[in-house]
């Protein structure tokens, strides 16, 4: 199973991004997916995550309104589109895959058994 993130980059405050995860060698429709975020010197956090079947989500406080993510079964993809950042968002994005199939969306990171190799996003103030 492999998780390929890709789509950060350098912005300014007040742009937007959108971030992809593409994942090969697995079901992917059958497993809840989520996006963390890691920056420097501070602990892996929750942003989103969102159901295996599409139908629910949820988001951290910190972004809630702001991002949205979404999946793309045929594509084996799910996004993460990012509005209104702010510098506090400058962190490496993490794609991971729920353990186990069609276990219900989770916020905590032990309960994700597969991660991307991140993408690094900097908001610049």
């Amino acid at each position: 199973v492999q998780l390929q993130a890709s789509g950060g980059g350098l912005v300014q405050a007040g742009d937007s991004l959108r971030l992809s995860c593409v994942v090969s060698g697995s079901t992917f429709s059958l497993y809840a997916m989520g996006w963390f975020r890691q920056a420097p010197g501070k602990e892996r956090e929750f942003v989103a995550a969102i159901s295996w079947s599409g139908l629910y989500t949820y988001y951290a406080d910190s972004v809630k309104g702001r991002f949205t993510i979404s999946r793309d079964n045929a594509k084996n993809t799910i996004n993460l589109q990012l509005t209104s950042l702010n510098p506090e968002d400058t962190a490496t994005y993490y794609c991971g895959r729920r353990n186990g199939r069609y276990k219900e969306l989770s916020l905590d990171s032990y309960e994700y058994d597969r991660w991307g190799q991140g993408t690094q996003v900097t908001v610049s103030s």
